[in-house]
């Protein structure tokens, strides 16, 4: 027999994972009958839930969103997901690691202890990947007004601090126009992605580097981004290619090296084992000279397997570095 408080907790659960729940199916996932389902909900709403209950064959009760925040009751695996999340701010970018430490705080406070023991188990601290560096914070009250303006369509206008963020822009300069398409997240940084109405195409922008002015302009159409995936738009960007997601120079070659210690530094390169001793490598970047030197990274002897214009590119780095050793 489940006590109240046990079966409160699974029928918020419940009621939180759809819109609408006929009566007769919570009473048969809960195990009770109907009468104590409509009791239990009584109780619910007493301590600030706002459930919406339909009357007739094909009634039920559907969970509402209220005008303030009534307690909050989760499960074992709710509380472990909030938790490691929490922790994991400081990898968004978004400037909320105070607050996230302040909500982490309270709900340690009012977590059992067998639910803590779970938690120090998987304690962990959160280091960016080599070359990706601490990112740049952006206030929650920017990505607020930009995400606003996406849902609801409507034309931007921005100071915008361009490639030097220090730097502030005169008064006379006038602010960009943009239809807001997406908020992306990528490499501990937040970037919108819309369309600039002063230069007619899609541009990228860091959010970090951008302050919104109000009003907001008239709402607009959408239009489809790129490939029709935003995030994928914006990583190809990333790796020069204006088209589909991928790097816009990929070559092949065999590294004198065992697959396992290339493996570890290949990143989103391809590993075929080739032997004991050698491995085939398949690898891209922005440019054939930028490929081929990123492969000297392994410090290893390297045969060019294709295309042409990598070995090319590995003749003129020769010169190059020859050049620069005299």
């Amino acid at each position: 027999m489940t006590t109240t408080t046990s079966r409160l907790l699974n029928l918020l659960s419940l009621l939180q994972t759809r819109r609408d729940w006929p009566g007769a199916l919570l009473a048969d996932r809960l195990g009770v009958s109907h009468r104590t389902v409509r009791r239990d909900v009584d109780r619910l709403r007493q301590m600030g839930y706002r459930i919406h209950a339909a009357m007739g064959p094909d009634g039920g009760y559907r969970l509402d969103a209220g005008s303030e925040l009534p307690p909050l009751l989760f499960d074992d695996e709710q509380i472990i997901a909030l938790t490691i999340a929490l922790q994991s701010a400081t990898a968004t970018g978004a400037g909320i690691e105070e607050g996230a430490l302040r909500a982490l705080t309270t709900v340690r406070q009012v977590m059992p202890s067998r639910l803590r023991h779970r938690l120090d188990a998987v304690g962990f601290t959160t280091v960016a990947p080599p070359g990706e560096g601490l990112g740049a914070a952006v206030s929650p009250d920017v990505l607020v007004a930009l995400s606003t303006a996406v849902r609801a369509r409507e034309t931007l206008r921005f100071d915008y601090a361009g490639s030097n963020p220090d730097a502030v822009e005169h008064e006379s300069t006038p602010p960009r126009r943009v239809q807001p398409h997406h908020l992306v997240a990528a490499s501990r940084r937040w970037y919108l992605v819309a369309w600039d109405l002063d230069v007619d195409d899609w541009r990228i922008f860091r959010a970090d580097r951008i302050t919104p002015r109000t009003p907001t302009g008239p709402r607009f159409t959408p239009r489809e981004v790129p490939g029709g995936d935003a995030q994928a738009y914006v990583s190809a960007r990333f790796k020069g290619s204006a088209g589909v997601n991928a790097w816009p120079c990929t070559g092949t070659v065999v590294l004198h090296l065992p697959a396992a210690q290339v493996l570890p530094f290949a990143g989103d390169g391809h590993v075929e084992p080739r032997g004991t001793d050698r491995c085939l490598y398949t690898a891209g970047s922005w440019s054939w000279a930028a490929l081929a030197a990123s492969l000297g990274r392994f410090d290893a002897e390297v045969d060019v397997v294709g295309p042409p214009e990598l070995g090319r590119a590995f003749a003129t780095l020769a010169t190059r570095y020859a050049a620069a050793a005299r």
